[in-house]
């Protein structure tokens, strides 16, 4: 059984769920929408960047979760993923899912957005797991502070070193398939690294490399 790993945000996904949910709070009036929206976009161009200051975005992302009940979480989410999530399914996404599926492999997503937010986006892309930057849970609530290594840049691949250790899973015959720049760390580690609707950067990468280079969209 080989692994293939997938990014999630602008890869089997025709958008960004991270940026969609803090749109989604805006809209709902959750939080100051001129405010946050502002940040938002801020962030997600540092993100395309390859600048994004990880901490900095986290302190921001998670305090939405810190202020609200779980009940009232689990509600949003939900309208969240209709709302929001089931637009940005891709078909093509859903046959290279099935095409690993078939041939044995195991189906990983490995994200940098948290696990509130993508944890069901897994769970209907029918994955067989998932590694996501994880919010921190004191007593049943989100503490609004990130627990342990976020999953962004190096961040994947140390936490996709300690999944490997803990499930004795193997990178032979692996494949990971992005649309980013701030992935090229774990795609120099796998075995088959796919380029997918690939920023600027990314692309550059790719072609001197000669990875496979495939749109989705």
């Amino acid at each position: 059984m080989s692994l293939a790993i997938f990014d999630l945000d602008n890869t089997l996904l025709n958008g960004d769920s991270d940026h969609a949910w803090g749109e989604f709070l805006c809209e709902q009036g959750i939080v100051d929408a001129t405010e946050y929206s502002q940040k938002n976009d801020y962030f997600f161009v540092q993100y395309q960047q390859g600048t994004l200051d990880i901490h900095e975005f986290l302190e921001f992302a998670l305090r939405p979760l810190a202020e609200l009940s779980v009940d009232r979480l689990s509600e949003l989410h939900a309208q969240f993923m209709h709302v929001k999530v089931e637009p940005m399914i891709l078909t093509k996404s859903l046959a290279l899912l099935q095409k690993h599926r078939d041939q044995g492999d195991f189906l990983l997503i490995i994200t940098a957005t948290n696990h509130f937010v993508t944890g069901p986006i897994a769970a209907r892309l029918g994955v067989d797991a998932i590694l996501a930057t994880d919010p921190e849970i004191i007593n049943g609530r989100y503490t609004g502070k990130v627990a342990g290594t976020p999953c962004f840049q190096s961040g994947k691949v140390t936490r996709l070193h300690h999944w490997l250790k803990e499930t004795n899973h193997s990178l032979q015959g692996s494949s990971f398939y992005s649309d980013s720049c701030n992935d090229l760390p774990l795609l120099e580690l796998v075995d088959n690294p796919v380029a997918v609707d690939a920023d600027d950067t990314l692309t550059l990468t790719a072609k001197q490399k000669g990875w496979p280079i495939i749109s989705l969209r």
